[in-house]
């Protein structure tokens, strides 16, 4: 039995933005490509319109999603969650980084309603866990987002592996990695199922702002923890018919799983 599985992330950047060349328009053409010659279980993205979600859908029809709010205001942003249909969602949520989870709502200091969408998926007796999220720009809410998350995953069964992934805008010298991945040595949690990341330092940028500067900041992360190994990881910089797919470079990584658990 194959114990692999891929995945990848990527903020979209928002469909509505006015990037000129680099509108959604434009942009949506290089998909198609870069998710066939990419080919992964789990794709995350960040930063979702409702009518890219509505592109994706129709360009992987081999794959379910979850994550999507609907019927959801015309600028709304979701964190979206593709998986093969190989896989069953037997658990799913979805909630807002701020004082009030389960309320459409923001942190005070938050410039949007950031969130975070949480499945469990099984194939065969293979359960896995796997997050999707978008940190906002301030240091003191990234804190407080990362310290959910881990709440929120300490309610989930303690055994199948996790995949923590998205855009963190931040790095990994900040608190909120350190708390995620067990560093912060202030933290009074109990939970003792931290993180590691799929790279190792010098980290490799992956924000580019439509540059393609490749020494930018890491703040686009692939975390894990559980009985699974990373086989490859990689930065993905294509150009595809001179076009950056998103002013972030998609990630990506293979996995192996060490043990079915249930």
């Amino acid at each position: 039995m194959d114990n692999t599985f891929s995945v990848l992330t990527l903020n979209l950047r928002f469909g509505l933005a006015d990037d000129g060349p680099n509108s959604w328009d434009h942009r949506k053409k290089c998909f198609p490509y870069l998710l066939k010659n990419h080919n992964a279980d789990f794709i995350g993205f960040q930063e979702a319109n409702d009518f890219q979600t509505d592109f994706l859908k129709d360009i992987l029809p081999e794959f379910n999603f979850i994550g999507k709010r609907s019927p959801a205001p015309s600028f709304w942003q979701n964190n979206i969650i593709f998986y093969k249909k190989t896989w069953e969602c037997i658990h799913n949520e979805h909630f807002f980084l701020s004082p009030t989870p389960m309320i459409p709502s923001r942190s005070r200091e938050s410039r949007w309603p950031r969130q975070c969408t949480i499945g469990m998926f099984k194939n065969k007796n293979r359960v896995l866990i796997y997050i999707n999220t978008h940190f906002d720009f301030d240091a003191a809410v990234q804190t407080k987002s990362a310290k959910l998350i881990m709440e929120r995953l300490s309610n989930l069964p303690p055994k199948p592996p996790a995949i923590l992934m998205g855009d963190f805008n931040a790095t990994p010298s900040s608190p909120c990695y350190k708390i995620l991945t067990g560093q912060d040595k202030k933290s009074n949690s109990t939970n003792k199922l931290y993180f590691k990341n799929t790279f190792r330092e010098p980290f490799p940028g992956t924000h580019h702002g439509f540059s393609g500067n490749k020494n930018g900041n890491h703040i686009d992360w692939i975390l894990y923890r559980g009985r699974i190994i990373p086989q490859e990881s990689k930065i993905i910089y294509d150009i595809i018919n001179g076009i950056h797919p998103s002013d972030h470079y998609p990630v990506y990584t293979k996995f192996k799983q060490e043990k079915d658990e249930a």
